[in-house]
């Protein structure tokens, strides 16, 4: 029996169309997409210099700040600069290993983030729940358990579609209509059946992000409780103050992103570029804002990067 070759079921390479019907638009739309893309790398490094060079900000909380400024750094790298070439026109082909790995990086940073906010959301519930228990319970230790778990369980959610992309045939289709890679957009170019590939796309989703969000509401729900038992308004006032960036950042980051997940598989009615637009956002504008949340709302990395700031600008006053 002759063994089937699977490399010549599927293009050497795809285009990327970017935003179909917003074609003459790239360059306009371009130019606030590099902008969110400098902001985000910018905010998240500053910020993971501060909390690497302070020690007093080495703290559970501010850990797990640190990780999700290094997934935000990730997954704006991963999609951005290749969003851009689309648009500029300047690299609109992606070869089919690459796009593989691209929507692989995609899905595996996002479902490690949505991980990490589901810890953030556990740092905050032991430190209002359990204030006495938070030293012990959050040790260093169990914080890198934490972090090597949420990219275990990732890789493990997310290899298998690379193999489920690569045994469709594609029949020479090769013009996707978007700017980056992502799974459900590869699998509509075969000429097979791909309801496999859109159930284990819910399936992952679900047990995933669906998960992490269920679970950070139910973390919430004791958090309130706990609050509501509290007798003094200011402390309440105070514990909500601690979980207001958290909770901005949760919104930032389901919202469009089961948005995008749940239109591009169920909702066939919307508009093409409405969709691809939506898929966009939700890599470059929880990144962008991240960092400036948590600079603006917690005082310990305000001033930290405030003083940071002036060390620069002084430094530049010697020198002139």
């Amino acid at each position: 029996m002759v063994p089937l070759n699977f490399s010549a079921l599927h293009p050497a390479a795809f285009t990327l169309v970017g935003i179909p019907g917003l074609e003459e638009h790239h360059v306009w739309i371009s130019i606030p997409f590099c902008l969110m893309y400098l902001i985000a790398l910018v905010g998240n490094s500053l910020l993971l210099v501060v909390i690497l060079s302070d020690r007093r900000l080495h703290g559970p909380m501010y850990l797990f700040l640190g990780m999700l400024s290094t997934t935000d750094l990730m997954l704006s790298t991963v999609t951005v600069p290749k969003t851009l070439g689309v648009f500029w026109s300047y690299s609109k082909t992606i070869s089919f290993e690459s796009c593989l790995t691209q929507m692989f990086l995609i899905y595996f940073i996002f479902v490690t983030e949505s991980a990490i906010l589901l810890a953030m959301a556990f740092d905050r519930y032991v430190a209002i729940c359990h204030p006495l228990r938070y030293g012990t319970v959050l040790t260093h230790s169990v914080i890198g358990k934490i972090g090597a778990a949420a990219f275990s369980r990732s890789f493990c959610i997310m290899f298998p579609p690379i193999f489920l992309l690569k045994r469709l045939p594609y029949c020479g289709h090769h013009i996707m209509p978007h700017t980056y890679c992502e799974h459900i957009g590869v699998a509509r170019l075969a000429c097979a059946d791909i309801t496999v590939n859109i159930w284990y796309g819910v399936v992952a989703g679900f047990l995933s992000a669906g998960l992490d969000a269920t679970l950070i509401a139910v973390s919430y729900a004791a958090i309130l409780r706990t609050l509501f038992r509290l007798p003094a308004r200011g402390a309440h006032l105070k514990a909500l103050n601690t979980c207001g960036s958290h909770l901005c950042v949760i919104f930032l980051f389901y919202t469009p992103a089961f948005f995008s997940f749940l239109t591009h598989r169920f909702g066939h009615s919307f508009p093409k570029h409405i969709l691809i637009l939506f898929a966009n956002l939700y890599v470059i504008v929880p990144p962008m804002l991240n960092p400036i949340i948590y600079g603006v709302k917690t005082k310990q990395i305000r001033e930290r990067i405030a003083y940071v700031c002036l060390g620069m600008e002084k430094g530049r006053w010697m020198l002139g």
